[in-house]
């Protein structure tokens, strides 16, 4: 009667241990920082599909300045390339790449916008840009929602009980936040859509 007893007491007794150990919440938290990842990724891909459109109405616009529609172009094909998985997210060089990569479309951007004054009249040309600034604002808040979850997960792997079961079970590594790889990226780039009062 009494190992009747004890053999569910011991399952119940393991089952709470492995609970507070983590063995749920880890695959839980990796997957929501997978899914802010995806989130990231979405945004920039936004991106990408606006400046074809945008380098179309420039193009219409005038020949000049086909360096800096050139840079543009090239910029967005180089970022296409670079792609990060959700497993990548613990290389730091795989995502150092992909943030030099993004960084240097905005900065093409920024380039586009100063060189083209006369197109700032234009209804397409204004339309596209407010898009895409309103894409660089969801990306800089996609980052940083990634980035909180990111900071989550690491402190959840790496505090006790959670990170015996981290360890044990999966095998889990810290995950890389997105951080500013692009020179000057710590100040806010002026931008001037030629609408402030």
């Amino acid at each position: 009667m009494r190992t009747a007893l004890t053999r569910p007491a011991l399952g119940l007794g393991l089952a709470l241990s492995l609970a507070g150990c983590g063995i749920n919440s880890i695959p839980t938290a990796e997957e929501n920082v997978k899914a802010k990842w995806a989130e990231v990724q979405n945004n920039y891909q936004r991106r990408a599909d606006l400046i074809p459109n945008l380098v179309s109405t420039v193009r219409a616009a005038g020949a000049q300045e086909k360096d800096i529609l050139t840079q543009v172009t090239q910029a967005r094909a180089s970022a296409s390339q670079v792609q990060l998985s959700g497993d990548q997210l613990t290389d730091p060089q795989a995502m150092a790449n992909f943030a030099r990569a993004q960084g240097a479309v905005t900065l093409s951007l920024q380039r586009l916008q100063e060189a083209y004054p006369e197109l700032k009249s234009q209804g397409n040309y204004t339309t596209l840009m407010s898009q895409l600034e309103g894409t660089e604002n969801r990306i800089a808040i996609a980052r940083n929602d990634y980035n909180q979850a990111v900071q989550s997960y690491n402190t959840q792997i790496r505090t006790f009980p959670d990170a015996i079961g981290a360890r044990i079970f999966y095998g889990a590594k810290p995950i890389t936040p997105f951080t500013a790889t692009t020179p000057g990226a710590e100040t806010a780039p002026k931008v001037d859509f030629g609408n402030a009062g």
